[in-house]
């Protein structure tokens, strides 16, 4: 059996991805939260098992949209978008304002 040695350190996360690979802060909150949003969004698609055509009908856009939200082109949605896609399927978004630590 062969061993490998490995000199790489393990750096524990920050608790934001994005922060981690060195987007500046305000940038790295703002991915964030349209990232839950979107995560949010493909839930309820899947969990009413919607084809990409039905959810589009639900969330008043078009299904090549559904279908950039699956691939998860974060870039393509604001959280406006996002928030009014979730409120088109019945979802409340609530929101949590904390101090940084």
């Amino acid at each position: 059996m062969t061993q490998y040695k490995t000199s790489a350190s393990i750096t524990p996360s920050s608790g934001n991805v994005f922060s981690d690979l060195g987007f500046a802060p305000d940038e790295a909150e703002h991915l964030k939260l349209r990232a839950q949003l979107m995560s949010a969004v493909r839930e309820v698609i899947q969990q009413r098992a919607l084809t990409q055509t039905k959810a589009a009908k639900l969330l008043g856009v078009t299904q090549p949209r559904i279908s950039d939200l699956m691939r998860g082109k974060i870039d393509l949605f604001s959280m406006d978008m996002l928030v009014s896609m979730l409120a088109q399927a019945g979802v409340h978004v609530g929101l949590t304002i904390e101090a940084a630590a």
